[in-house]
């Protein structure tokens, strides 16, 4: 029996690029402390590099799986968010937004100067308001932090993502208004998607909690079911045509006022969680086009530059009003460095639904999102230890 080489390798591939991530993400974190999610992005970007067989486009159903792995890290995100804060400190609801317009007006500005066309720059000026929840979730998992910072970093990475979430779909519904002329087209790709999303979660976070109360659950089983209950949310947006990951969002928050308790144990929702984690950053990698990179390298080094300044000003500025320090200002907008996952899944999705320009701005975005994927989780993971909010120690 003859050995059908190329179909052993398809196979073969995502178990093999897994394991690897897994070993390098163990001993490079044992060894320097490297944030684990930096290996995994490192073994993608290798495997991409290589053209591994059956690593990106050759297995079908991957898109949908790194939207589960991503909407398990967005309701977690969501789940950890508490409105009375904002309430109590409407600050900091405030620096969100302010921050948010300020980082899609300073990297439209900045992208003005690359000779790229209008809805490119709307669409990546859209992106960078983002702040990758997996990337930030993940390197505070990791420390175990906890304390203002990191409380500030995970509220402002979600206004973040609702608000780049919003812009997007803006930007989108410009875009059939202006290719197409049809209003009713662009508005329902929009607003219709947007408010349907978030009514979907939240009617889900409304639901499952009432569920639970029903029946007799053990606090393990809690994890369990609102994992399930993701997957189904995920299954549903796909099938509607709205964002997952948005309504993943919606649904966190909401569940976390039902008060449903969540113990610290169950965060990351345990094994299954770790292994979608490995597989979203090598998957998120893996589409990165290397090619590509280098011609827009210092398109990507100047974005990367005026988002982070943009950030930073805005918490630094806003510190002493929304009630903290410059310095611990400067290290939340450093936090806020990575936006890779996020984005891209987003890129990834805008292009299954038909919106055109997605697969050209992957293009030019190329060299942003692969420093920043590397890089992005180190500047989080050294601004949180420098706040003296971690709880990890040496055996």
């Amino acid at each position: 029996m003859v050995t059908d080489l190329p179909f052993l390798l398809q196979s073969m591939a995502w178990p093999l690029v897994l394991l690897l991530a897994w070993f390098l993400g163990e001993r490079l974190h044992e060894a320097w402390q490297i944030p684990r999610v930096t290996s995994y992005v490192a073994v993608g970007l290798l495997g991409s590099l290589i053209n591994l067989p059956g690593l990106t486009d050759a297995v079908p159903g991957l898109p949908f799986l790194a939207n589960v792995a991503l909407s398990l890290v967005l309701f977690e995100l969501g789940y950890r968010i508490n409105l009375r804060w904002f309430r109590h400190n409407p600050w900091v609801l405030a620096l969100g937004l302010v921050e948010s317009v300020v980082t899609f007006a300073a990297v439209y500005l900045a992208s003005g100067f690359f000779n790229l066309p209008t809805d490119t720059r709307l669409i990546i000026a859209a992106l960078s308001i983002s702040a990758s929840p997996a990337g930030i979730v993940r390197v505070a998992n990791e420390l175990r932090s906890a304390g203002q910072v990191t409380e500030r970093v995970l509220h402002l990475c979600a206004i973040n993502c609702l608000v780049s979430v919003l812009a997007l779909k803006l930007v989108i519904g410009y875009w059939y208004l202006s290719t197409s002329g049809d209003l009713l087209q662009a508005a329902f790709g929009s607003i219709h998607v947007l408010a349907t999303s978030v009514a979907v979660g939240a009617l889900l976070g409304v639901a499952m909690p009432a569920l639970l109360r029903t029946q007799r659950i053990q606090e393990r089983d809690v994890t369990l079911v609102f994992a399930l209950a993701v997957v189904l949310l995920t299954t549903m947006s796909y099938g509607l045509k709205l964002s997952p990951l948005l309504a993943a969002l919606s649904f966190g928050i909401v569940a976390r006022e039902r008060r449903v308790h969540l113990t610290n144990a169950q965060r990351g929702f345990g094994t299954a969680g770790d292994l979608l984690t490995i597989f979203l950053f090598v998957y998120i990698a893996a589409l990165l086009d290397w090619s590509e990179a280098g011609t827009g390298l210092l398109l990507g080094l100047v974005l990367i530059v005026v988002r982070t300044a943009a950030k930073v000003v805005c918490n630094v500025g806003a510190a002493r009003l929304s009630g903290s320090t410059e310095r611990k200002g400067l290290l939340t907008g450093l936090a806020l460095t990575p936006m890779s996952a996020f984005a891209i899944l987003l890129l990834e999705q805008s292009r299954l639904y038909g919106f055109g320009p997605a697969g050209q701005v992957l293009t030019v975005m190329a060299a942003m999102m692969l420093v920043q994927e590397l890089l992005g989780p180190l500047v989080t993971q050294r601004s949180l230890m420098a706040a003296a909010e971690t709880h990890v120690t040496k055996e």
